[in-house]
């Protein structure tokens, strides 16, 4: 059986938009066929209160979600990583396509600014699933 692909997604703390753009990958992909994992390249000390509560509001639970460092081990295998934001900190996993998506910082932004933001990542997300095919609908419809 295939190993299922691998993707990263980081940022800078980890404490943001990594975290929600996994979350919502992996709430979105079919586990079989992709997984995402976050990381950050100088990870903060927790997730941002105003994206846990934000996250709430549509069913992602990421109170227990810790910051990490984006390590080899994170990496390994990864197909693909996609940075958020982090400029000259920006990570790379050698033969892992990359992508950086340019979106705002939540780190001290206000309830309705988190909001915008996590809609944003998860319209993202949910492009990059269904253009490499990776939905839970495919899995089901190829059964």
């Amino acid at each position: 059986m295939r190993e299922p692909n691998k993707v990263v997604f980081a940022c800078v703390h980890n404490a943001g938009r990594s975290q929600i753009a996994a979350a919502f990958f992996n709430q979105l992909a079919d586990p079989a066929v992709a997984h995402a994992m976050s990381g950050g390249t100088d990870p903060g000390p927790r997730v941002h209160p105003q994206v846990v509560a934000a996250m709430k509001e549509v069913g992602v639970d990421l109170s227990r979600a810790r910051p990490r460092l984006l390590t080899d081990e994170v990496g390994y295998r990864a197909k693909l990583l996609v940075t958020m934001g982090c400029g000259e900190q920006c990570p790379v996993i050698p033969g892992a396509r990359h992508d950086d998506w340019p979106i705002t910082d939540p780190a001290g932004l206000d309830l309705d600014a988190v909001r915008a933001i996590r809609d944003q990542i998860r319209d993202r997300v949910r492009a990059l699933i269904e253009a490499e095919a990776w939905g839970r609908e495919r899995a089901s419809s190829s059964r």
